[in-house]
């Protein structure tokens, strides 16, 4: 009887998908072990890769398409995923308004906005999908899902009530909103967020002073910004009669986790176990002999919903034992191992510079996997 062997890695940052480190992982299992049974589960945690994950995992399609990018003046090229024969839309914000999409020295989430976001969602609508998942990871913007709202048909309205095309800069001249031509469609479709933060909209916790300064803002813009997330949620709390930002998950994405509670009913689940739920990895679990998983950094912040613990938590339900790899292994891992996790492994050779990390991260997978391997033997 052959060996089963479950792969249910993440990305691993700017060298492979998942679906990329589970091709990898099978070479370094079958140069030692031809004729093992494996099992490709390619996962996320609802930042980078979780679209590519779905359509890879439920042999979905993705659906291309041209947006507004984190800046109004900028279209994009991108792609979004139908999967579950076409009821359910997966879309990652950071596809639309993402921080990838824009230079070091573009990036200020006083100019950004997640219109391009809301334009996605309207073109799932379109579809007439039944449920929408958002994945909240990697996002440049900073406006409290204002611009989403506004591409779904929300008014936002200054003091004169003239029209304002909102941006996380200029929140604190909103005063009203008009909600008549808000999409209906959203009343009949589900929308769940799969977010890697809890992070509520303001405060010292909130989006813009813990996210603000990896997305370009100084020390003076991060205090505005969490001063226009305060008023903004006053606004709506004000206008819908009910207030998210304390919710936990509302400040991810820079407030679209806010945004998309407040003006399309949205429920915030954790990403990694959305993703498990979706993928069905109990199932697939219960029938390994052993689990792989891994990512391109593991160490103290793994256990806040990362997905190699994700996948560690099911495996350790199941008594099964599961093999992490990672091109960096980090500070504080200690706690790990009494999570369920077997080993953790670091892929890459002593003194290894990044760039040829990067470069060779499948083949050092590949052959981490096998020496790994041939020692379980």
């Amino acid at each position: 009887m052959p060996l089963t062997f479950v792969l249910a890695p993440d990305s691993f940052k700017e060298s492979m998908s998942a679906a990329r480190a589970c091709q990898a992982m099978q070479r370094g299992i079958q140069n030692v072990i031809p004729d093992a049974h494996i099992i490709h589960v390619p996962m996320a945690d609802g930042g980078e890769g979780t679209v590519d994950a779905l359509i890879s995992s439920l042999k979905g399609q993705s659906i291309a398409c041209e947006v507004t990018g984190p800046l109004p003046e900028q279209r994009i090229q991108t792609y979004w995923g139908l999967v579950d024969p076409g009821q359910t839309a997966v879309i990652e914000m950071a596809e639309a308004n993402g921080i990838h999409l824009l230079k070091p020295s573009q990036r200020n989430p006083m100019l950004t906005s997640t219109y391009g976001t809301g334009e996605m969602i309207k073109q799932a609508l379109d579809l007439s999908v039944k449920k929408i998942i958002m994945g909240s990871g990697g996002s440049i913007t900073n406006d409290g899902g204002a611009g989403m709202a506004q591409a779904l048909g929300v008014q936002f309205l200054n003091h004169a009530g003239e029209l304002i095309q909102v941006c996380g800069g200029n929140l604190e001249l909103v005063k009203s909103m008009d909600l008549s031509e808000l999409d209906p469609r959203l009343a009949d479709t589900e929308i769940i967020i799969a977010s890697d933060v809890n992070n509520p909209l303001c405060g010292p916790n909130g989006a813009s002073i813990i996210f603000g300064p990896q997305k370009g803002a100084t020390p003076e813009m991060v205090k505005q910004l969490d001063q226009n997330l305060c008023h903004f949620a006053d606004v709506v709390a004000q206008q819908i009669g009910c207030d998210y930002r304390h919710v936990a998950g509302a400040g991810a994405a820079g407030g679209l986790g806010f945004g998309l509670m407040a003006f399309t009913a949205a429920s915030i689940r954790s990403g990694v176990e959305l993703m498990i739920e979706q993928v069905q990895l109990n199932e697939k679990i219960a029938q390994a002999d052993h689990v792989f998983t891994g990512e391109g950094k593991i160490d103290f912040q793994t256990k806040f919903g990362k997905t190699p613990f994700g996948v560690a938590q099911v495996a350790k339900h199941f008594n099964k034992p599961v093999i992490a790899f990672a091109g960096l292994v980090g500070e504080g891992i200690e706690d790990l191992f009494e999570s369920g996790f077997s080993q953790i492994v670091g892929i890459n050779p002593p003194d290894c510079p990044l760039e040829e990390a990067l470069n060779n991260a499948e083949m050092n997978l590949e052959k981490a996997v096998a020496e790994i391997v041939k020692n379980l033997l």
